[in-house]
């Protein structure tokens, strides 16, 4: 069985594959194997290309697979719907494996950097950091809202509420005061819990040469510098090809609506990791608070984009350049040179 491109639709228990000969012909169609039948499906295999989507656990049957020797691809969900040949109507497993196989063999495609268990492990601190700093801010704003029907209205600062709500809480009366007492005892192990998550990253980024040499960038510190290690790696291979693909997977370049000759550019396309384009965008803000007092030209830069466009525009200006030089530092290490 001559096999040259595998497509396999991910699930929790049951899997498709697809996979087809160097004539494009299905040869290999298996609408469902079952979780512990798969790598030994695979495993039998001569090497060849599997197209995943980039999914829960896509990750880590990439790393399987390729321990077979098999090259394993990564792709975005959106950007195999269009190869899907029932469309909408037509949606199971079987096509959606099908629609894979066939897209993973695109030249044009655009894959999703496999992760190593390392990088995951990193990507878990960063996860739960973030879940700890969302969980402190709904607390907060019920903190707010509950006091705020007693009539004692704070504003959005949290340090403020903080202080606040401890000077009224021996005035409130009976179960309010327990209430209150009891969610800002859960406040204050949250802050604690999110200051050791701090410590973790600190030392990752500590630890990694990588992180290191990003954080001699301005507006990138440890928090921006071990999430880019943790997401891309080294930035080599295939993945991407210039520092603009990578600003573009992160979603800080604009999004495009040009036809007859005439170039429309909108807001930027937000696609990729949220959560690496926030920290990128917010390390851009603290920059630019402290660019008026600098005269180097990345400052002087971005201080005339501020007065010609706005300050939002040009902090995502500065994000995307910095998404850029965060790239192609990672791609020549040392021989990287700062800008003047």
């Amino acid at each position: 069985m001559a096999i040259v491109t595998i497509g396999i639709d991910l699930a929790k228990n049951c899997f498709a594959v697809h996979g087809v000969g160097p004539s494009g012909k299905p040869e290999l169609i298996r609408p469902e194997v079952r979780r512990g039948k798969l790598l030994e499906l695979i495993a039998n295999l001569p090497p060849c290309l599997i197209g995943m989507e980039a999914c829960s656990g896509a990750h880590y049957w990439a790393r399987e697979f390729e321990k077979f020797g098999h090259t394993v691809k990564l792709m975005a969900p959106k950007f195999v719907a269009p190869y899907r040949m029932g469309g909408k109507q037509g949606k199971n497993d079987a096509a959606d494996a099908a629609a894979i196989c066939e897209a993973v063999a695109r030249p044009n495609m655009r894959f999703v950097p496999v992760k190593t268990e390392d990088q995951h492990g990193q990507l878990f601190v960063h996860r739960a950091r973030q879940a700890y700093v969302d969980e402190r801010t709904a607390l907060i704003n019920r903190i707010r809202g509950l006091l705020s029907e007693l009539g004692i209205v704070m504003p959005l600062s949290a340090n403020t509420v903080r202080k606040e709500a401890c000077k009224h809480l021996e005035d409130l009366p009976g179960w309010c005061n327990t209430v209150i007492g009891d969610l800002l005892s859960d406040l204050s192990k949250l802050d604690e819990r999110i200051a050791e998550y701090d410590h973790h990253i600190a030392r990752m980024a500590k630890e990694d040469d990588r992180a290191r040499q990003l954080m001699k960038l301005g507006g990138v510190g440890p928090t921006t510098a071990s999430a880019i290690v943790a997401t891309i790696g080294n930035g080599k291979g295939l993945d991407f090809k210039c520092g603009r693909q990578f600003s573009a997977w992160v979603g800080l370049t604009p999004s495009q609506h040009s036809s007859g000759g005439k170039a429309k550019l909108g807001r930027i396309t937000k696609a990729g990791d949220s959560y690496l384009r926030s920290l990128l965008i917010q390390g851009a803000r603290s920059m630019l608070l402290r660019a008026k007092g600098k005269d180097d030209s990345l400052s002087r830069w971005v201080v005339q984009l501020q007065e010609r466009r706005g300050y939002w525009r040009a902090a995502v200006a500065l994000a995307a350049k910095n998404a850029r030089m965060c790239w192609v530092m990672l791609q020549r290490g040392e021989a990287f040179q700062m800008p003047r």
